[in-house]
């Protein structure tokens, strides 16, 4: 059913796909999914290169169970020492955090709505508290949401107590987000390296493309391997 969560057989059917080849929309018509939900699914679980069917199935479950601790929190007392901020120190740090996204290439009301999540405590929040505390229209939100969604940085999720959705980043969401960077920059050297093989690597032209795609190809190495690498630690010092 293209509405029921992904099962374990369909993640199997994933990391099959990728194993033969295929496109994200590929294997999407053959679950019977949207593109976008196996897009998210591979991003959120190590990438087409790292994906494993059985991880992202126990990824899964931890994340559902970190949701029913998300929507008890919300009846339970604040954070230690939330008391003690400054709100408009708080709101004046969110500001400047979306500033530098912007500057980075974000779009301007998506920064806006991840830098308000970064500094919630639980990392959730619904579409009417994005409206309030931002102050623009219920569609703005929703068209940043949705950009998030697609670069695997945000997800929805259905609170049940409340009967709405709320939006919610992960711990990990730097992590995933890093190694989705690194596979964009898997794909640009790859039609860089076919350019250099049309344009022949013995012309100015057929160089030039030749060594982007050596430098994307090292950058996407050092990042899948950097990121990978503080995950373990980072996991093996929380254990």
């Amino acid at each position: 059913m293209p509405g029921a969560r992904l099962t374990q057989q369909d993640r199997r059917r994933i990391a099959t796909g990728l194993a033969e080849g295929l496109g994200y929309g590929e294997i999407a018509r053959g679950l019977g999914r949207p593109t976008s939900t196996v897009t998210r699914e591979i991003a959120r679980n190590g990438g087409p290169s790292g994906y494993r069917a059985d991880h992202a199935q126990r990824a899964t479950v931890q994340r559902s169970r970190r949701s029913h601790t998300t929507a008890a929190s919300h009846t339970a007392v604040a954070a230690p020492g939330a008391a003690d901020r400054d709100p408009a120190a708080v709101r004046e740090f969110a500001d400047q955090l979306a500033e530098l996204l912007v500057h980075s290439g974000m779009p301007r009301m998506v920064a806006r709505v991840l830098a308000c999540l970064h500094v919630t405590d639980d990392g959730s929040v619904t579409a009417g508290e994005l409206v309030q505390r931002l102050r623009v229209s219920p569609a703005s939100v929703s068209k940043a949401i949705g950009y998030l969604e697609g670069q695997a940085l945000v997800r929805r999720e259905r609170d049940e107590r409340q009967r709405r959705e709320r939006y919610v980043i992960d711990d990990d969401v730097w992590y995933r987000a890093l190694l989705a960077s690194a596979e964009r920059n898997a794909m640009l050297a790859g039609i860089a390296r076919h350019g250099a093989e049309l344009l022949g690597p013995a012309t100015p032209a057929g160089a030039r493309m030749d060594g982007a795609a050596a430098l994307l190809d090292r950058i996407g190495q050092d990042i899948v391997r950097t990121v990978r690498q503080w995950h373990e630690e980072s996991g093996s010092a929380s254990s």
